[in-house]
Order: structure tokens, then sequence, then C-alpha cells
């Protein structure tokens, strides 16, 4: 904007020295990749100019893909059109009509693809990927993360030190392609917050590769009806609660902060929305399921169940039990757990084995 009046008197050549596209005139490799031809593209040999679009089905299956090579300047926006971006309803608190939005927030989708653009490491020779399924988009680009996690990316909110491509970056920024302070990433974070949706997974395990998942659809309706309730909470814990609905681990300082402002329970790695928050969303369901009853009312099962039948076995208790215990808890936890209870009421004299090796009230 500060050179709109200038830029009328700008030649091409100027303007493209002056967006750092080209320099004094001559054809960069940024050039090629933003504004180049497509039969071009040899001259960056041995590097790959190509982004693939490819569409799979629920089951993993490719139904269709197209690849895109230069200029990348139009065709994001082209690879961006092939993209089924429907329409998602839920329905909010308090109301009886859905609310509609788009799957995925436009500029969520662009910025995730230009970043790709601008940071792939074209030195090792492969290609950009954007992936559609029907729940979720993936982006891939290749090179190590340069910031290190994204959690230095969202606390520090400014441009990085150092640059893969900084020329490419600086005209991507010029012509209005990725953000101009370093901030695109957090904004992509706070617009799936601000929709009230799962936040983006960075997926940085493998060293020479970036894959970025964007959800397209709603985890756990607790979270939503916790977002949508207290919007004045910070990014930092909208993001720690995402990770408790996706069960990714958290540490120990982060599941105290959660506790303390009263928005998890359960045991570590078992996680999930608290009863208070549960009961203010109307996911008291899911936390019964998740959380289960207090040991006393399975307690009091077994010795009903034993008192009606006379004897019980082990296998008796546990097919009693098992669709009753927490979700959340495997099949061995609840089995472990089904175990100590009867060890429980053995100590304190309540039942005893017979000789049948069957639990009976103790006389």
């Amino acid at each position: 904007p500060k050179s709109k009046e200038a830029c009328d008197n700008w030649d091409d050549i100027t303007f493209l020295n002056k967006a750092k596209v080209t320099i004094q005139g001559k054809i960069t490799n940024t050039a090629l990749l933003l504004l180049g031809k497509e039969e071009a593209t040899h001259l960056l040999q041995p590097a790959t100019a190509k982004i693939s679009w490819i569409l799979k089905d629920v089951n993993n299956i490719e139904l269709d893909y197209e690849h895109f090579g230069p200029p990348f300047i139009l065709n994001t926006t082209a690879l961006f059109n092939k993209i089924r971006n429907l329409t998602y309803r839920y329905i909010a608190d308090a109301s009886l009509f859905p609310v509609e939005i788009k799957t995925y927030e436009p500029y969520v989708i662009r910025e995730a693809l230009h970043n790709c653009i601008a940071h792939q490491d074209y030195g090792l020779h492969g290609r950009i990927t954007v992936i559609e399924k029907p729940e979720e988009l993936v982006f891939t680009n290749l090179g190590k993360f340069l910031p290190g996690n994204i959690k230095t990316v969202i606390e520090q909110d400014a441009p990085q030190a150092v640059y893969r491509n900084a020329f490419l970056s600086d005209a991507m920024v010029n012509l209005n392609m990725i953000d101009t302070i370093g901030s695109g990433i957090k904004r992509m974070f706070l617009e799936q917050r601000n929709r009230f949706f799962p936040m983006p997974d960075y997926d940085l395990s493998d060293t020479q590769k970036v894959e970025v998942r964007i959800s397209g659809k709603i985890w756990d309706e607790n979270y939503t009806r916790l977002l949508m309730n207290n919007t004045d909470l910070d990014l930092k814990t909208v993001i720690l609660l995402d990770s408790v609905q996706k069960s990714i681990p958290i540490d120990k300082t982060e599941i105290k902060v959660l506790r303390r402002a009263h928005l998890i329970e359960g045991r570590k790695p078992n996680l999930y929305v608290a009863a208070s928050i549960a009961k203010a969303t109307g996911g008291k369901t899911d936390y019964i399921k998740n959380r289960g009853f207090d040991n006393e009312y399975y307690r009091d099962f077994i010795i009903k169940y034993i008192k009606k039948f006379n004897t019980a076995s082990r296998q008796d208790i546990e097919e009693l039990l098992m669709d009753k215990l927490p979700e959340v808890l495997s099949e061995q936890q609840k089995k472990d757990k089904v175990k100590n209870m009867l060890q429980y009421l053995k100590n304190k004299e309540v039942i005893e084995l017979n000789e049948d090796k069957e639990w009976k009230l103790k006389d």
C-alpha cells in the first residue's frame, strides 16, 4: 500500500525488482517458482517445482489427483479450488438451530499451503503434497522445521531469525502470499479457536519433513462447548485442552495448570474434561463414560450379584463390570481394577473363595 502511487510509474522490471522477485532485472529461482511458465521448470533442476493434490477416501484409497507447477502465484489458487470446502453444521448451546460454517477456514488453507512453498527444502528434490481426506487436510513439505517446535513459534509471535529460502520468503511477503510479521502460524491456531475447532497438528518427528494436519470436524463436543462458553480462554490453554481431547501427552506442570482451573480430571495419561465443565456444557454422559463411578458403587454391585446368585467366578464379575468401567481404561486396566476390588473386599472379610475357587459372601 505504501508504494501504491509510485508503482503506477514503474515498468515491469522495476516492479519485479522492488518486489524482490528479480535481481537487477535478472531472473531468479524465486521468479521461476512464483511467476514462471511450467515449461521453464527445467531451469530449476534437479529441484522439483511441483505440488500434488491427492484426494483419498475414508479407507485411505486414492480417488483422484492433480499436479500443479509454476506459476505458484496462480496455481495455489487453482489447487485451493480443488478442495471440497463443504458446509459443516453443529448445534450451539441454547439454540434449536444449527450453526453453519465452512469445513475449513480459507485463510488456514492458504497459509498452510504458502508456508509449504516458502519453507520447502528444494535441495531434497521432492514435491509438496496436499492430501484431502473426508475429515482433514494434510500438508507436507520437505526440510527441517527451523524454529524447532510450534510452541516456540506461537510464544515468540515474531519473524524467524533464519529462513531457509530468505529471498523467496521476502518475495512472498511482498506479494501478500504469506504473513509479513511472522505470525501466520499463530493466526492459523487463532482461526481454529474462533471456529471452536481442533487446533492444527504439526508432526515434526521426521527431521527432513514437516506435516501439518487441519481437522475438518469437531472431535469432542465438550471441548467445543467449552470454547463457546469461555471465549476469553488464552490460546495456550486452548492448545493444552486440544491435546487432552486428542489424548496427546502434556507435562506435569501443564496438567497442574489445567487442574487449578478445574478444566480437567483423571489420572495421567487418562485425562478428560472435568465434571464441572461437563455439567456446564451438557457433557454429563461423556463424563461418566470417561470417569466412571466411585469404587464403592462397583463393590456394591459385586456384593449384590453374589447375594443373588450365591457365588460368582472371576469371569462372572468381569462380565458384570467391564462395560460399566471408564472407557478411557484399556481392557487389561479394567481387569486389573476388577481384581483390585475383589482383593479389597476379601481383605475387608466381606467375601472369600470357596472350594471351587468362586467368590461367596463370608459367613
